[in-house]
């Protein structure tokens, strides 16, 4: 098994950081081998620029700059994202992520002349797990549609392995979390690993 974290949180000390950890001894726990993305740590610039876009298309020209990203993905047969949740979406930090490596060639195959849709290139993905944080509540969220968690466990999880299992785990109301809030959240989260990781 092999499982490609990518991360994205600013601040060195936040929770998120403990979901990181633990996501990675669950890992290594489960004899996994595992790669960590840290786009904030690592200087990842998420902005798609007028040339990567131009190129967009172009199978042999739209991984400059982010080849390393895109092998990681291709190695990878289990995906999993730890961010917080911001306005009901990704950070821009992971949005710019997704823009710049699920390119076409990796993530997808472009329509063919003749028309049609784009399809799956993810295919040896057959896991995905999204663990994140919220400062709204579970209602609120849902009532808004939860764009971030639809961005990945949709439209990502239809470009891999039909039979791609998911896992979800979020701290609602992370502004007004508690220690035994938190501390209940990790075990759960814990537990999601476990689950998403077992045969």
């Amino acid at each position: 098994m092999r499982v490609l974290v990518v991360y994205a949180h600013p601040r060195a000390e936040s929770y998120n950081a403990a979901i990181r950890d633990l996501v990675m001894e669950r890992i290594k726990a489960a004899g996994a081998e595992a790669r960590l993305i840290d786009l904030y740590a690592s200087g990842f610039d998420p902005r798609l620029s007028a040339q990567g876009l131009e190129f967009i298309e172009d199978e042999h020209l739209n991984q400059k700059g982010v080849e390393e990203h895109c092998e990681a993905l291709k190695w990878c047969d289990t995906l999993i994202f730890i961010y917080p949740t911001w306005w009901y979406g990704l950070p821009a930090m992971l949005k710019g992520w997704l823009d710049r490596v699920l390119v076409s060639g990796v993530a997808f195959h472009l329509p063919p002349p003749e028309g049609g849709d784009i399809r799956p290139a993810l295919t040896h993905i057959s896991r995905i797990g999204v663990f994140t944080t919220c400062g709204a509540s579970r209602r609120l969220t849902w009532l808004i549609g939860a764009p971030g968690k639809r961005t990945l466990l949709r439209g990502v999880r239809l470009i891999c392995a039909r039979t791609c299992r998911t896992a979800f785990a979020a701290h609602y109301l992370m502004d007004s979390s508690t220690p035994e809030s938190r501390a209940k959240h990790l075990k759960r989260v814990g537990v999601k690993v476990d689950r998403l990781l077992r045969a």
